[in-house]
């Protein structure tokens, strides 16, 4: 349990967390302008979330041993894996349920007002594309699908390296 622990005050450990969202991004970005598969609504909100594990890890990596940083840092971490997790499991069920009126794929973000993303840069933000669309697998399994295996694990890093970081600082205390 003291490598987990350890990891917490890595610096390569943050930086990793940044590296791999960076990588993910740059992936939907080649998908979207080389493979020409406009990313919808659903996708944008991934996007999004990833951006969250990019500077989650960005802020830890700063001073990993810094308090301060490290709850920023886990807190990002948190939030943006369990709520990417829930929007790849959102938009997997849009794709697979048969009732055609279960779900409505909008067409524009909804991002707060001090905040328009999908204004300030419409090539990375703006939803193109239609969430009941499945226009790429690999494996048998459609975007969505690898984004829950995606987020699933940054989701489990995140709650194993938290409860350790935890557990660790209790028994130091």
């Amino acid at each position: 349990m003291n490598w987990i622990s350890s990891l917490s005050h890595s610096r390569p450990a943050w930086v990793l967390l940044a590296v791999s969202a960076f990588v993910f991004e740059a992936v939907a970005l080649f998908f979207q302008y080389q493979m020409e598969l406009a990313p919808c609504i659903m996708c944008i909100y991934q996007r999004t979330a990833m951006l969250g594990l990019l500077f989650a890890g960005l802020v830890g990596a700063i001073n990993p041993s810094n308090t301060i940083f490290k709850i920023v840092g886990f807190s990002g971490w948190g939030l943006a894996s369990i709520w990417g997790w829930l929007i790849a499991r959102e938009h997997t069920n849009m794709q697979t349920t048969t009732d055609p009126f279960a779900f409505t794929c909008d067409i524009v973000p909804n991002f707060p007002e001090f905040l328009p993303l999908h204004e300030w840069l419409p090539s990375f933000f703006a939803a193109t594309g239609d969430c009941g669309n499945i226009d790429w697998q690999f494996m048998n399994m459609s975007m969505p699908n690898w984004m829950e295996v995606i987020f699933a694990f940054y989701s489990v890093c995140f709650i194993t390296a938290f409860a350790a970081y935890l557990f660790c600082s209790k028994r130091q205390s």
